[in-house]
């Protein structure tokens, strides 16, 4: 079933495309954020949203929110993805799929491709915003607007 607006966000780490584990709950209570579910690096929806989340990172930054990108790829795919692309967020190492499961983010393209999903997180940690759409460039847009209604 997956999480819902309302609930907390479920705790989990995962690796970075540092090579590094990053728990969730080290910006629980700090600030607020933004996780999206992509289907894979270095494809044209994906690289099209993971740079439109870049291009307005300032924005999610001007309001204290941090982002986090989240597929099945390796930490090393994602070290490539992210340094190409000059990416200055996180991107997190979900090799089985296991926070995609957590989080309910369900499949798109007839169940073929894992699905794109985005999430909002305010500051305690409550889900304010899920946007379920294989559109690539609305995801920002949908996420800022929730950030800025908090």
């Amino acid at each position: 079933m997956g999480v819902q607006i309302g609930d907390k966000v479920p705790e989990f780490s995962l690796l970075d495309q540092h090579g590094q584990w990053f728990s969730i709950g080290s910006i629980l209570g700090k600030k607020p954020f933004v996780l999206f579910f992509y289907p894979k690096d270095n494809t044209p929806g994906c690289t099209k949203e993971a740079c439109d989340f870049r291009d307005g990172y300032d924005d999610f930054k001007g309001l204290g929110a941090e982002v986090i990108g989240i597929s099945a790829d390796t930490h090393q795919t994602h070290s490539g993805f992210a340094k190409k692309h000059r990416l200055p967020f996180l991107l997190l190492s979900d090799r089985q799929n296991k926070v995609r499961k957590l989080f309910g983010v369900k499949p798109s393209f007839l169940g073929l491709l894992p699905g794109r999903e985005t999430y909002v997180v305010d500051k305690a940690g409550t889900i304010i915003m899920i946007y379920n759409s294989i559109n690539a460039l609305q995801h920002r847009n949908s996420a800022l607007h929730a950030l800025k209604a908090l």
